[in-house]
């Protein structure tokens, strides 16, 4: 015998909310409201079912939810379960106490696992895992870092943030640098674009064409860049840029900030340097090119440009890349540094809990 067609009356208010949660919704709110609305619209069961791929009770269960309880019936009833079990206060302590201890050498490890140190404590691993959530501590996840021993830090950080923050009326600040070695790469095969639900697509295999440098000079109170780009960085180079960068600001006092690469110390530098007295180098300190804000630029031109691009020749890459900072030119804003030579200072040197290992 056929199955009597069940239809339900939807309450005031609640069509816009479930089409809204079949757009937006989660998985199981989707389904559920797309449930109600074709019951509401006098769908048998066995088609709400055959249409949303899944079971008839399935749907008879969320159409009777609704009609005795409405909105409130499609949502999830609490589920019983085991009680979460929680370590006391002592117990912490002792897991956070080894876990910030280098694991014994006769372990042959370099550090703890949850499994691990739960049998060094005489816990779950589960228990483990939680203290180290709760404290957010990821013994398995190793940085890198880099103090500066610069014995000049503080003064060269206090000169450069200070041009960032403070620019000399009248003068305009450039930072300078050269991102060598970008490489002509062009791909075995072609790329496969982005599509709903997969991401562009690239071979791992490439061919190498050349490779190419970019010099680059940004002006921090527009975003603006004067570009050129040489097969080599050597002193020769830098100083043909830098010339370069002279012809595009006629006249004005120029403060450029640079880091301590020897080509922007060479002594033919510094004797053009000595000849051209309304154009100062100011030098970021060492291990702290980060600080020099065209680093921020060719990371952008990098994602923007070059990562993603095939290139068959050098010419093709310098041509991609005086085609971005041209449009980048026309749109460009400035560049904001918000950190006072106090806060990055504070930055700069080992912290306090640090202590030499014998």
């Amino acid at each position: 015998m056929a199955n009597r067609i069940r239809t339900i009356t939807l309450r005031d208010g609640d069509s816009a909310v479930l089409e809204q949660r079949t757009r937006s919704g989660t998985a199981r709110e989707a389904q559920r409201a797309k449930m109600v609305l074709r019951a509401a619209e006098e769908w048998p069961a066995e088609d709400i079912a055959l249409h949303l791929d899944c079971s008839v009770n399935t749907v008879r269960k969320w159409r009777a939810a609704y009609a005795e309880k409405g909105l409130k019936g499609l949502e999830d009833a609490p589920r019983p379960g085991r009680p979460r079990t929680v370590v006391d206060e002592k117990t912490e302590r002792a897991v956070l106490h080894q876990t910030l201890v280098r694991p014994p050498e006769e372990l042959g490890v370099t550090h703890w696992s949850s499994r691990l140190l739960a049998s060094k404590v005489g816990l779950g691993f589960s228990q483990v895992a939680a203290v180290w959530r709760k404290w957010k501590i990821k013994p398995w996840l190793l940085e890198t870092f880099k103090f500066s021993t610069d014995p000049e830090l503080e003064g060269k950080v206090r000169d450069v943030i200070g041009l960032y923050l403070n620019p000399p009326e009248g003068a305009v600040v450039l930072c300078v640098d050269e991102k060598s070695q970008i490489q002509a790469l062009d791909r075995t095969q072609p790329m496969l674009p982005v599509r709903p639900g997969l991401s562009a697509r690239r071979t791992h295999d490439y061919k190498r064409n050349g490779t190419t440098t970019l010099f680059a000079a940004l002006e921090i109170a527009t975003g603006k860049v004067t570009d050129v780009c040489y097969s080599r960085h050597r002193h020769q180079e830098f100083l043909k840029f830098l010339k370069q960068v002279a012809k595009a600001y006629p006249g004005q006092r120029l403060h450029i900030v640079c880091d301590n690469y020897a080509t922007h110390k060479h002594p033919k530098v510094a004797e053009w340097l000595d000849r051209n007295k309304r154009i100062t180098l100011h030098f970021t300190p060492t291990s702290g090119s980060w600080m020099n804000l065209v680093e921020v630029f060719f990371s952008i031109i990098t994602r923007q440009a070059i990562h993603r691009g095939t290139f068959s020749s050098v010419k093709d890459l310098t041509d991609a890349i005086r085609k971005f900072i041209e449009v980048w030119n026309d749109r460009c804003e400035p560049f904001v540094w918000t950190k006072t030579a106090d806060q990055v200072l504070a930055h700069c040197k080992p912290p306090t809990y640090l202590t030499t290992v014998h």
